[in-house]
């Protein structure tokens, strides 16, 4: 792996990061809760959704968070959902899309032993459905802004010795080829597109074992992020700025 350094011209400016606003897809727990809480902290401004229509950690933080975050619900497994969402959203525009979103398989097992109905769930949800988002969203991202998805180091063909989580590992692989087929189309265009691996974690789908506490990860993946911003192309990074195998 190689080191992303961060001079000081890459870190937001603390007075500025009030004009920043950020559109944050699936935020209703987990990481995605804990990105929506770090970026209204630095005070940006944060437009993140959930999936239904029940009220959530994100709604509580919504409201302490003195209007820098609004709430909007999305399930990218629905198309007529992310429209809905564009539509809400047009005239609106954002320095930072970052699509969260994303499940792992119960019971874990092999390809073989999974069934067709929970193999497509897993790879509508985390590899088609972030597609989708960045596909029907983009237009209201800056023309120099940033696009992100959330990977996972598990999604690295290169780095897969061990086996096992294949259904799991399976999307994030497709998610990093979509998105570089994304990026080809979009060749010599200046925002930058990231594939986040954000460590394994112990929430969400990393489980109670994971090696990283959300406080070790996510602000370093918003530290990273930032230290992108005005890099054009396709970075596959972890959460500490390293570049992750293919």
């Amino acid at each position: 792996m190689t080191t992303t350094n961060y001079p000081d011209s890459t870190r937001p400016d603390p007075t500025a990061r009030q004009s920043e606003r950020v559109l944050l897809i699936g935020a209703s727990r987990g990481l995605g809760l804990a990105l929506a809480q770090e970026w209204a902290k630095d005070g940006r401004q944060v437009v993140a959704t959930v999936r239904g229509a029940g009220r959530t950690a994100l709604h509580d933080l919504a409201d302490g968070a003195a209007g820098r975050v609004q709430v909007e619900t999305v399930d990218i497994t629905e198309p007529e959902q992310i429209a809905a969402l564009r539509e809400r959203l047009a005239g609106r525009r954002f320095d930072l899309l970052f699509v969260n979103a994303g499940v792992t398989n119960q019971p874990e097992g092999t390809v073989a032993e999974t069934s067709t109905e929970e193999f497509t769930r897993v790879m509508v949800t985390n590899a088609l459905g972030p597609l989708r988002a960045v596909e029907a969203l983009q237009d209201l991202v800056e023309p120099a802004g940033t696009i992100g998805v959330m990977s996972s180091g598990q999604g690295s063909v290169a780095n897969n010795e061990r086996g096992g989580h294949e259904v799991y590992r399976g999307s994030k692989a497709a998610l990093n080829t979509f998105m570089r087929s994304y990026a080809a189309r979009h060749e010599g265009e200046p925002r930058s597109l990231v594939l986040m691996a954000p460590g394994w974690v112990r929430v969400g789908v990393g489980g109670p074992d994971g090696r990283l506490s959300v406080e070790e990860s996510i602000p370093n993946v918003v530290r990273t992020l930032d230290s992108l911003r005005g890099t054009p192309g396709l970075h596959y990074v972890d959460y500490l700025g390293r570049t992750v195998a293919w």
